[in-house]
C-alpha cells in the first residue's frame, strides 16, 4: 500500500500552497510567466530550459557548497508576471522590493538604478503602427516596457506589452559566444542596443508621416479643419515617443562613461555607440516636435485667414444689399409728397439708380480684394 501511495504522489500534479511564493516552475494551478530560463557558461547555453530554482542551483552553489562552474550566469525572461509569480524569483536572487514593485506594475519612466549589487534598468519599447492614411484618431506609435535586473551571475528581463519580444535577441546572442562570454552586462547592452535600433526604425517611419502632413497643410486643396486634427494627433504620438526616448539618454551615458563593477570594461565601450544613436534619435524627435508646433500654428493662421476672407465677403455683400434695402424702405413709407411719385419714369429710374450704385460698390470691393 505504501508503494501505491508513493506512485500516486509521484504522478500527482504539484500544486502550490495558497500564498506560497512562486519559484518559476510551471504547474497546473499556476501558469508560469517564464518565457525562457537558461544557464550560460563560457558564452554557450548549458542544456535546455529549466526552472529558475534549478538555474540558480547550477550557477551558484551545489548541494556540497562548491561553485558549479565559474563565469556562469542565468538569464530568466518573464512576460507580465504577477506579484505571486515574481515573488519567489525575487527572493531567490535578492532583488530589492522597490525594483520588484516597479517591474510588476510597469508604466515606469526609463531609468537606471543601483540596488546593492544589482542594476535595475527600465526601457520603453516603441513600435510603429502601420496605417493606410493618417487620421485625427490614428495610432502612430505603440509603447511597451522591458525591465532588466543585472547581477553578478544573473539577468532577469521582465517584458510588458504585446511587442518587444526578446526571443530573437536571445538566439542571436547565443550565436555570438564571444560576446555572451562577457556575462550579464553583454545581455544588458544587447537589449539597450535593440531598443534604440527600434527607435531609429520608428523615426524613419515618422519622418514620412511628418512630411505628408507638412505637404497637406500647405496644399490649396486641403481641408484646414481636418489638418488641425491630424497635426495634433501626430504631435501627441511624437510626444509619447519623446517621453520614451528622452529620459533614457542619461542612463546610457552613465553606462558608457562611469566604471561599474557589474559592467565589463569591454562592454562599456559598446554603450557609447548606443548613447550616440540615442542622442540622434532625441534630436530628430525634438525636431519633429518643433516642426509640428510650427505646422499647427501655420494651420491655425490659415484657418484665421480663411475666416477673415469669409467675413469680408459677407460684409461686402451685406453692404451691397443694404443700398436697395434702404431705398425701397424709404419709398415704402407712403408719404404723399415724395420725389418722382407721380412721374411716369420714376420707378424705372429708381431701379436703374439702385443697379448703378450696387455695381459701383461691387467693383470697388473686387478691386480691394474683398470679393
Amino acid at each position: 500500500m505504501s508503494m501505491i501511495r508513493d506512485l500516486r504522489a509521484a504522478v500527482r500534479p504539484h500544486r502550490r500552497r495558497p500564498g506560497a511564493p512562486y519559484d518559476g516552475t510551471p504547474t497546473d494551478s499556476a501558469p508560469s510567466a517564464v518565457v525562457d530560463c537558461a544557464v550560460y557558461s563560457g558564452g554557450r547555453r548549458v542544456g535546455d530550459s529549466c526552472s529558475p530554482r534549478e538555474a540558480a542551483h547550477r550557477v551558484r552553489l551545489a548541494a556540497d557548497g562548491d561553485p558549479v562552474e565559474g563565469g556562469s550566469f542565468v538569464w530568466i525572461g518573464l512576460h507580465e508576471p504577477t506579484e505571486a509569480e515574481f515573488e519567489g524569483i525575487a527572493k531567490r536572487f535578492g532583488l530589492h522590493p522597490l525594483a520588484v514593485e516597479d517591474a510588476v506594475h510597469a508604466h515606469q519612466r526609463p531609468k537606471l538604478e543601483r540596488y546593492d549589487d544589482v542594476l535595475f534598468a527600465v526601457f520603453k519599447t516603441i513600435r510603429y503602427v502601420e496605417h493606410d492614411q493618417l487620421t485625427p484618431t490614428s495610432e502612430v506609435v505603440s509603447t511597451g516596457e522591458v525591465m532588466v535586473f543585472t547581477g553578478r551571475d544573473f539577468v532577469i528581463t521582465v517584458r510588458h506589452g504585446g511587442h518587444g519580444s526578446l526571443r530573437g535577441l536571445r538566439r542571436r546572442l547565443e550565436e555570438d559566444t564571444e560576446l555572451l562570454a562577457k556575462g550579464p552586462s553583454a545581455v544588458l547592452h544587447a537589449i539597450a542596443d535593440r531598443v534604440v535600433d527600434d527607435y531609429l526604425a520608428v523615426v524613419d517611419e515618422l519622418q514620412t508621416d511628418v512630411d505628408e502632413v507638412e505637404s497637406d497643410v500647405f496644399s490649396p486643396r486641403s481641408t484646414k479643419s481636418a489638418d488641425i486634427g491630424r497635426v495634433y494627433q501626430l504631435k501627441r504620438e511624437v510626444l509619447e515617443f519623446k517621453r520614451a526616448a528622452g529620459p533614457l539618454l542619461r542612463p546610457m551615458q552613465l553606462l558608457s562613461e562611469r566604471p561599474m563593477r557589474l559592467v565589463d570594461p569591454d562592454i562599456q565601450k559598446y554603450f557609447r555607440d548606443v548613447a550616440d544613436h540615442l542622442a540622434r534619435v532625441n534630436e530628430q524627435v525634438s525636431a519633429f516636435d518643433e516642426l509640428l508646433n510650427s505646422l499647427l500654428q501655420a494651420n491655425l493662421a490659415q484657418v484665421s485667414v480663411a475666416q477673415n476672407e469669409d467675413m469680408r465677403k459677407i460684409t461686402a455683400w451685406a453692404a451691397i444689399f443694404a443700398v436697395p434695402t434702404m431705398i425701397t424702405g424709404v419709398y415704402g413709407m407712403n408719404f404723399e409728397h415724395m420725389p418722382e411719385l407721380t412721374s411716369e419714369y420714376g420707378y424705372p429710374a429708381v431701379l436703374v439708380g439702385i443697379a448703378v450704385v450696387c455695381a459701383m460698390m461691387y467693383r470697388g470691393f473686387r478691386r480691394n480684394g474683398w470679393l
